[in-house]
């Protein structure tokens, strides 16, 4: 009766860690599923930053061009290296 006993006790044990996986699956799981996240997120970031960057850059285009316009520059009168200059930013509209 003793060994039956045992053995119920050890079967009902045996399910229950079978039933919440004993094996530290569920931690290591949390832990892939936590990864995951934190790299989401940081994706998420650099996208966020990326956008500001890519306004930044839109805002700055359109200042550059109203300085052109304000300026009244004769793009005629300029050669084509200073126009790839004033287009790429490397020079300055006076």
């Amino acid at each position: 009766m003793k060994t039956a006993f045992t053995a119920a006790i050890l079967a009902v044990s045996a399910l229950s860690l079978a039933a919440c996986g004993g094996k530290g699956d569920d931690k290591l799981g949390d832990q892939v599923e936590q990864a995951a996240d934190n790299n989401a997120a940081a994706l998420e970031a650099t996208a966020d930053n990326l956008q500001d960057q890519a306004k930044a850059i839109r805002d700055n285009g359109e200042e550059r061009s109203d300085a052109i316009d304000d300026a009244d520059v004769n793009a005629d009168a300029l050669t084509n290296g200073q126009k790839a200059a004033v287009i790429n930013g490397t020079a300055e509209v006076k």
